[in-house]
């Protein structure tokens, strides 16, 4: 299985992109094949319908909407900004469409300062939904002193870990029975 990861953050040290780092680790260690597009590294324009972008911005976008099309599964990862999901995330979005998403299992994570994301995996759930794409029935979400594992790499264990295994894991069912 082909899975495409979406590391929706535009700091260079962000745990929502070590997160996804960490997801993808566990996919590639399931034998399957995993994609980290980080757009960090990789900034997409401003989404235009109009279009007219530069060769090398549009060369990023094809690049991703490329490795979507290619996927037969999907995770995105933000932070949680004000109860939202992050700019370049939603920017990212808008350059896909339903053909990205349709029938393809997806798994939603966030990053929060406080307690917990939750805003933001709700959003990202209604756009996942609206892009026709499916829900995968867990999420991810870390915050406060959980962040602090991941903002460092580590190899030893943690109850968060764990968890988030144990959701990448689900979300690697879901998406073997979506697929047949």
């Amino acid at each position: 299985m082909n899975v495409m990861l979406i590391a929706g953050s535009n700091h260079k040290a962000a745990t929502s992109t070590r997160l996804s780092q960490y997801v993808r680790d566990v996919i590639q260690g399931e034998g399957h094949q995993a994609v980290l597009f980080d757009l960090y590294r990789k900034p997409l324009p401003f989404y235009s319908p109009d279009g007219g972008y530069g060769s090398e911005e549009l060369a990023r976008v094809k690049e991703l909407q490329q490795g979507m099309h290619e996927a037969d599964a999907i995770v995105l990862a933000t932070p949680e900004y004000h109860s939202t999901i992050s700019g370049v995330l939603k920017n990212a979005l808008d350059h896909l469409g339903q053909d990205h998403f349709r029938g393809k299992a997806v798994l939603s994570m966030s990053s929060a300062g406080g307690a917990l994301g939750v805003s933001s995996l709700t959003q990202l759930q209604t756009i996942v939904r609206n892009l026709h794409g499916v829900n995968a029935p867990e999420w991810v979400s870390i915050g406060g002193a959980q962040r602090d594992w991941f903002a460092e790499p580590h190899t030893g264990g943690s109850d968060i870990v764990d968890r988030v295994k144990r959701a990448a894991l689900s979300f690697l069912d879901l998406a073997g029975r979506i697929r047949g």
